[in-house]
């Protein structure tokens, strides 16, 4: 792991496009601002392993396909 120092209002860049900047520092908080192209997604670290959870969940389960013909009243094609 790189441990940088930064004084507010000072940045680093990662790669040629995501700024990370300093904005604000009150007791034990530190507030960050991110500038990055929309492509790029960001989580805060707790919500990011909730969605990898959530996937892997998803992606054992199996798909019951009677039960979403009935669900969306459609009985197939003939």
């Amino acid at each position: 792991m790189l441990a940088l120092a930064r004084k507010v209002n000072e940045s680093i860049m990662l790669g040629n496009d995501i700024e990370i900047t300093l904005l604000e520092i009150k007791g034990d908080q530190v507030k960050i601002g991110i500038s990055a192209p929309k492509s790029v997604p960001i989580y805060r670290k707790e919500i990011y392993l909730q969605i990898q959870e959530e996937n892997k969940q998803a992606a054992g389960q199996e798909i019951d396909v009677e039960a979403l013909k009935n669900a969306f009243g459609g009985k197939g094609k003939k």
